[in-house]
């Protein structure tokens, strides 16, 4: 395979610019499935330093789940009308939104969950400690350790993606910035269910 195929076919899996791919696979001694491995690496540290730049632009998506009992609506945001317009951008509004429908999160992030709901879970956690006869020096400990699976369970930025439980939301997310180029927040959801209040 020539050096414009491999490209070519690596443009074609990773949507990465030739001037990227051609780094990479000189990289990866042409090996195209390490080029991808650079690729990721490279993007997801791209993804990283987009993060805090505004995003103002976007779309709401609806996701009616079959038989009509279930919907979620999902507010994604970009930075740019342009990407807000693009079809991968409104394929992972549409796999967010099923993935919220899926799996019920309380919030976006932990950030987002409201500290009344912090302090109840919390001192659930604690009774349930104490009547376990934890000692007290390793309660703390345990409330912590509780905490963090409740809001890698409850969180939509820390559960496992259901299309793919080896990556996160953010995860998702992360690949999906560095792909389109643009920094992308899950601004904010609601998820209706039939004969829920």
């Amino acid at each position: 395979m020539s050096e414009l195929d491999l490209i070519r076919e690596l443009r074609a899996r990773t949507g990465a610019g030739v001037v990227d791919c051609k780094k990479a696979l000189v990289e990866a001694e042409n090996d195209v499935d390490k080029a991808i491995e650079i690729l990721r690496k490279k993007g997801i540290a791209k993804a990283d330093s987009k993060a805090g730049r505004a995003a103002k632009e976007g779309i709401i998506e609806a996701y009616i789940h079959p038989g009509a009992k279930l919907g979620v609506l999902l507010e994604l945001n970009c930075e740019t009308d342009f990407v807000a317009k693009n079809d991968e951008f409104h394929a992972l509004a549409h796999d967010i939104a099923m993935h919220i429908a899926a799996s019920d999160p309380v919030s976006v992030s932990r950030d987002d969950v409201p500290e009344e709901v912090q302090e109840r879970e919390r001192e659930i956690y604690a009774d349930q400690a104490r009547q376990s006869g934890k000692p007290d020096k390793v309660i703390d400990k345990i409330v912590e350790g509780r905490m963090d699976k409740y809001f890698k369970e409850n969180c939509l930025l820390e559960q496992p993606f259901v299309k793919d439980a080896d990556k996160t939301v953010a995860d998702l997310l992360k690949e999906s910035i560095a792909k389109i180029g643009e920094n992308i927040l899950v601004q904010r959801f609601t998820r209706f269910k039939v004969g829920e209040d």
